[in-house]
C-alpha cells in the first residue's frame, strides 16, 4: 500500500494533510525520514507520524490495565480517562467496551469496532466477566447460593441474572457476571449486608488481563483473543 494511503486510512487525515506532514519531516518509516508519498508499505514496516507509531489500517482492538483514579469515558473534567493512556492517533474516538468505576482496577477492552464492542457488553451474548473482590466483612457460605439465584437490588425491578460466586478466603471472592448493571458487584454484596472495599476485573470472556501489563499500560489483542468474542 502507498504510504500516503496507509497514513490516511490509519490516522483519519486526508492525503493532502499527510503530504504536508511529509514535507515538514514528520513522517518516518523504519527510523528514516520519508517524503515520498508513493513509497510501498508492507506489514513489516514501522511507520511513525509526528513521533507516534501508526498501526496498519483496520479496526483496532486493545486491552488496558486500568489503574485507580481514572474513568472509563471519552472525556471527563475531573479525572483522567482510560483513553488518555492510549498513545495512538485519534485515541479519543475509540470505543470503551463497558465501564469500571473510578475506584475499580483491571481489564478494560477498547476498540474501533462498534459491533465487536456491542458483543462484549450486550447481556444477550452472555460474555462472562470475572471480578476479584475484597470485602469489609467475612463472606458467608450461603452467599454462593444467593448469587446463583439472583438478587434483588435497591431501585431495580428484576433480580440480577444468576452470578457465579467463588469464595477464595474469608474476605475475598471471585464473581462472574453476564450482565453489567450500574455498580452491580458492589450492590450485590450490599444486598447481602457486606461492603466491597477492593474490586478488580481480571477476565472478559476468554480474554485474561496480561500479567505483564502494569497499571496504565496496554497492548493490542491477538487474533485469537479478538475472535474469542462471539
Amino acid at each position: 500500500m502507498r504510504l500516503d494511503k496507509y497514513l490516511a486510512k490509519s490516522s483519519g487525515f486526508s492525503r493532502k494533510e499527510v503530504r504536508r506532514f511529509m514535507k515538514s519531516g514528520e513522517v518516518m518509516v523504519n527510523d528514516a525520514e520519508v517524503m515520498d508519498p508513493a513509497l510501498h508499505i508492507t506489514e513489516e514496516d514501522e511507520v511513525y507520524l509526528s513521533g507516534y507509531p501508526v498501526e496498519a489500517p483496520g479496526d483496532k482492538y486493545l486491552m488496558l490495565n486500568k489503574p485507580l483514579g481514572c474513568v472509563c469515558s471519552n472525556e471527563d473534567g475531573t479525572h483522567p480517562t482510560v483513553l488518555s493512556f492510549i498513545d495512538l492517533p485519534r485515541a479519543n474516538e475509540l470505543t470503551i467496551c463497558g465501564r469500571l468505576d473510578v475506584d475499580t482496577t483491571g481489564l478494560v477492552l477498547i476498540t474501533s469496532n462498534g459491533k465487536w464492542a456491542h458483543r462484549v457488553t450486550s447481556p444477550k451474548h452472555k460474555t462472562g466477566k470475572l471480578y476479584q473482590v475484597t470485602t469489609a466483612d467475612p463472606i458467608p457460605e450461603d452467599a454462593v447460593e444467593k448469587f446463583n439465584k439472583g438478587l434483588m437490588l435497591i431501585n431495580d425491578k428484576e433480580r440480577t441474572k444468576p452470578a457465579q460466586l467463588t469464595i477464595t478466603s474469608s474476605h475475598e471472592a471471585e464473581v462472574i457476571l453476564t450482565e453489567g448493571r450500574y455498580h452491580q458487584v458492589k450492590r450485590m454484596f450490599a444486598a447481602i449486608g457486606n461492603k466491597v472495599v477492593e474490586l478488580h476485573r481480571q477476565r472478559i470472556g476468554n480474554i485474561e488481563l496480561d500479567e505483564e501489563l502494569e497499571p496504565g499500560e496496554y497492548r493490542f489483542l491477538t487474533d485469537e483473543e479478538i475472535n474469542s468474542i462471539k
